[in-house]
C-alpha cells in the first residue's frame, strides 16, 4: 500500500517551482553573460536587441501552443518534453560562433520556455481550491525570481573559473536533472497514489470528477477569444510584462552601460530586484484572500484591488533613470520587481477563477501571447533607441503602464458572481 503524503499539493507545486527555477536559469543566463559574450563574439547592442527580440517574439507564440499542449496531453508529459528541450537548447548556447546562432537559439528557447505559466496555472487549477490558487501561483512563480537571483552568481562564477561556454552547459545540465525528478514524482491528482482521500476531497478530486476528466472536451480557442473576461486579464498583462522583460534581459546591461558596474558588481547587485520580486510573489494571492476573509470581497475583486495597489507602487520605477545615485536606482528597480510580481500573480491566477479547469492552460497561454506582444514591442524599441536616447524614457513608460492595465482590469472583467454556470459548478466541487 502506497504511503499517503500530507499536503501533497504543496509538494507538487514545490516540484513545479524547481522546474521554474531551471527555466529562469536558462532564460537569464544570456543577460548575465551578455557583457562577456558581446565582447568575445563582437556583437553590437543593436544585434543584442534582435537576439533578445527573437526570444520575445517566439515566447508569445509558444505560450498558447504549449498551453494547449498541456491541456491535451497533461502536465506530466508536457513539462517533461519542454523541460528537456529548454535544457538542451541552453547547452547549445555555448557552441555558437556569432549573433545569428544566438538569435536562432533564443527564438527556439522562447518557444518551449513559454510553457511554465500556462502549465503552472493548470496545475494550480487542479491541485488547489479557488481560495488557494493565488497563493499557489505565487509559490511556483517564486521560481522566476529565484532563478533570476541564482543566475548572476552562478553564471559569473562559471565565467570567471571556466568560460562563458561552460556556464551555459552547467545551466542546461541542471535542467535535465529536474526533468528526471518531474518524470519520477509527478502525477495528475486523480491518479497520484500518495494523495489522501481527505486532501482529494478538499481540492475537489472525487470519484465522479475523475471519471469525467478524460471525457471533457478540449478547449475551444475561438470561444475563449470572444469572451471579455479573456481580454480583461490579457490586456493588463500587455502593459505589465515589459517590466519583467526589462529586469531579466536588460537590467545587467543597464547597470554595466549606464551605471558603470563591472561583472563582479553586477553579480553582487543584479539579484536584489528578484529578492523583492519573491516577496511580491507571496503578497498578491494571500492579500486577495485576506480581503475576502475580512471584508467579504469576492476573490476576483480582491485580486483587482491588489493589482491596483501594486500599479500605484510601480510609479516609483519612473525614477530609475532620473536619480543620480546608483544605490537609489537599484532600490527603485527592487520596488519595481516587488510591485510587478504582486500584480502579475493576481492577474495570471484569475484565469483559474474565470474559466473552466480544462481551459486554464490554453487561456493562460493565450493571455501570455498578448503579454508577449507587449514585451516584444518594448524590447525591440528599447534595443534601437538605447544607443540614441538612453534608458530613462523607458523606465518612465514602465512605471506608468500598469495604471492603464488596472483600468482595463476593472473595466473588462465581469464580477465573480457573473461567471458561467460551468465554472461555478467547478468552483463548488473544489
Amino acid at each position: 500500500m502506497t504511503m499517503k503524503v500530507r499536503g501533497l499539493r504543496w509538494w507538487m507545486i514545490g516540484l513545479l517551482t524547481l522546474g521554474t527555477i531551471t527555466n529562469y536559469l536558462a532564460r537569464s543566463s544570456l543577460s548575465v553573460a551578455a557583457p562577456t559574450v558581446l565582447h568575445h563574439l563582437n556583437i553590437s547592442t543593436h544585434e543584442y536587441g534582435w537576439i533578445t527580440g527573437a526570444f520575445l517574439v517566439m515566447y508569445p507564440i509558444g505560450a498558447p501552443l504549449t498551453g494547449y499542449l498541456m491541456d491535451r496531453v497533461g502536465l506530466r508529459m508536457g513539462f517533461l518534453l519542454c523541460g528537456v528541450a529548454w535544457s538542451l537548447i541552453c547547452m547549445a548556447h555555448g557552441f555558437v560562433q556569432g549573433w545569428v546562432g544566438l538569435f536562432v537559439l533564443r527564438g527556439v528557447l522562447g518557444l518551449v520556455e513559454a510553457s511554465f505559466i500556462p502549465g503552472g496555472m493548470r496545475a494550480a487549477a487542479y491541485w488547489f481550491p479557488p481560495h488557494e490558487r493565488g497563493t499557489a501561483a505565487g509559490v511556483f512563480n517564486l521560481g522566476t525570481s529565484t532563478g533570476a537571483i541564482l543566475a548572476p552568481p552562478l553564471i559569473a562564477w562559471s565565467i570567471l573559473h571556466y568560460s562563458w561556454q561552460t556556464a551555459f552547459v552547467i545551466v542546461g545540465c541542471i535542467g535535465l536533472v529536474w526533468a528526471g525528478l518531474w518524470l519520477t514524482f509527478y502525477r495528475h491528482p486523480d491518479r497520484h497514489p500518495a494523495l489522501s482521500q481527505e486532501e482529494a476531497g478538499y481540492i475537489g478530486v472525487t470519484g465522479e470528477a475523475a471519471r469525467h476528466t478524460s471525457a471533457e472536451p478540449g478547449p475551444k480557442v475561438l470561444e475563449i477569444l470572444r469572451q471579455r473576461n479573456f481580454w480583461g486579464i490579457a490586456l493588463p498583462r500587455f502593459f505589465a510584462d515589459p517590466v519583467w522583460g526589462t529586469l531579466v534581459y536588460w537590467m545587467p546591461l543597464y547597470l554595466y552601460q549606464a551605471r558603470g558596474f563591472d561583472l563582479k558588481a553586477i553579480a553582487l547587485t543584479a539579484w536584489l530586484p528578484f529578492v523583492a520580486a519573491d516577496l511580491g510573489c507571496m503578497v498578491g494571492g494571500p492579500l486577495s484572500a485576506w480581503l475576502k476573509r475580512h471584508f467579504d470581497l469576492p476573490i476576483v475583486n480582491g485580486k483587482r484591488a491588489v493589482f491596483t495597489m501594486a500599479a500605484v507602487l510601480m510609479v516609483g520605477m519612473t525614477g530609475v533613470g532620473l536619480v543620480s545615485s546608483p544605490a537609489m536606482a537599484v532600490f527603485l528597480l527592487c520596488l519595481g520587481g516587488f510591485a510587478h510580481q504582486t500584480l502579475s500573480i493576481t492577474v495570471i491566477s484569475m484565469s483559474a477563477d474565470l474559466f473552466p479547469r480544462r481551459e486554464v492552460g490554453t487561456v493562460t497561454g493565450l493571455a501570455a501571447f498578448v503579454a508577449g506582444l507587449g514585451n516584444f514591442a518594448f524590447t525591440m524599441t528599447m534595443g534601437w533607441f538605447v544607443s540614441r536616447v538612453g534608458y530613462t524614457p523607458f523606465f518612465v513608460a514602465l512605471g506608468l503602464g500598469d495604471l492603464i492595465g488596472a483600468t482595463l482590469l476593472w473595466t473588462l472583467v465581469k464580477p465573480s458572481g457573473t461567471v458561467s454556470p460551468g465554472v461555478a459548478r467547478q468552483e463548488a466541487r473544489a
